[in-house]
């Protein structure tokens, strides 16, 4: 993609500006970034999926060239911003996938705004705070910023800096951050009411329990019973454990494109064992 292929600009959302590039043609998709990142975190997946479809990367609240104000950062309120965005920008109906934190708040947009969502990729998030392996947890509860100076070598902070509208508000957005990542949730309840198709999507080395992976899995309706030789009883719902990876390369895996644009298609598996026989 060249500059010129990108179209950009700002849209304001409960008090947030919010800066976004959409790139591409094709079938629309929210493209939502992790934690400390922005859209361009994605590196080589990002033009894999603008390929053939038109992808809409948000940055999110306090994140890249959107800028952190005086209100908390939290799943809920950001995915209510995100439907004034895609509004404003003209979607009414969009496919969304989401990484990390951009998977919590894809989580909560099914959930809150259901009917602009056709096809739901959830990648590297969970539904409740318990999903995190347990040394996590006093990890993510310790950010803050006391942590701004350590942290000027990583590419958190560099490629923050790079482009953010004041990059001297870096602390203030690690305080905002582990105030959120203390905050106890459990979506459980809500996540049985998504109707849309969603796809899980874990790294086999992930910062997640493989217990709430699997949890997540049946809340949807999915690994709950054998699909039959002829996919009779498969779920309409899919689950990935990509091998060799963590939660901190699943987003810039070519892998992770691999696996996702199928079920964005809408596309399923090879033909069956009948169908192969038959054609033989």
């Amino acid at each position: 993609m060249t500059t010129a292929d990108v179209r950009s600009g700002y849209v304001a959302a409960n008090g947030v500006n919010y800066y976004h590039q959409v790139q591409g043609a094709g079938e629309p998709l929210l493209l939502l970034h992790g934690g400390l990142g922005q859209i361009e975190m994605f590196g080589p997946v990002l033009p894999m999926l603008a390929a053939n479809r038109e992808v809409i990367g948000v940055d999110l609240h306090g994140h890249g060239r959107t800028s952190l104000g005086e209100r908390r950062i939290w799943y809920p309120d950001i995915a209510d911003d995100l439907a004034i965005v895609l509004r404003e920008l003209g979607y009414d109906k969009v496919d969304v996938f989401g990484y990390s934190m951009g998977g919590g708040i894809a989580l909560r947009f099914g959930i809150q705004h259901g009917d602009m969502v056709r096809r739901l990729v959830i990648a590297s998030a969970g539904y409740a705070q318990d999903g995190f392996y347990p040394e996590m947890l006093p990890q993510q509860a310790a950010v803050g910023s006391a942590m701004a100076e350590m942290m000027k070598d990583t590419p958190m902070y560099q490629s923050y800096a790079a482009i953010a509208p004041r990059p001297e508000e870096f602390p203030r957005l690690l305080d905002r951050m582990g105030e959120q990542m203390r905050t106890p949730y459990d979506w459980s309840e809500e996540v049985k009411t998504l109707r849309m198709p969603v796809m899980l999507v874990y790294g086999d080395s992930d910062m997640f329990r493989l217990e709430h992976v699997v949890d997540f899995y049946h809340l949807l309706g999915g690994g709950l019973r054998d699909a039959g030789w002829q996919r009779e009883h498969m779920s309409q719902n899919r689950l990935a454990i990509i091998p060799d990876q963590t939660h901190y390369d699943l987003f810039v895996s070519p892998k992770l494109a691999d696996a996702v644009l199928p079920f964005l298609n809408g596309e399923s598996a090879a033909g069956s064992w009948a169908e192969q026989v038959a054609s033989s």
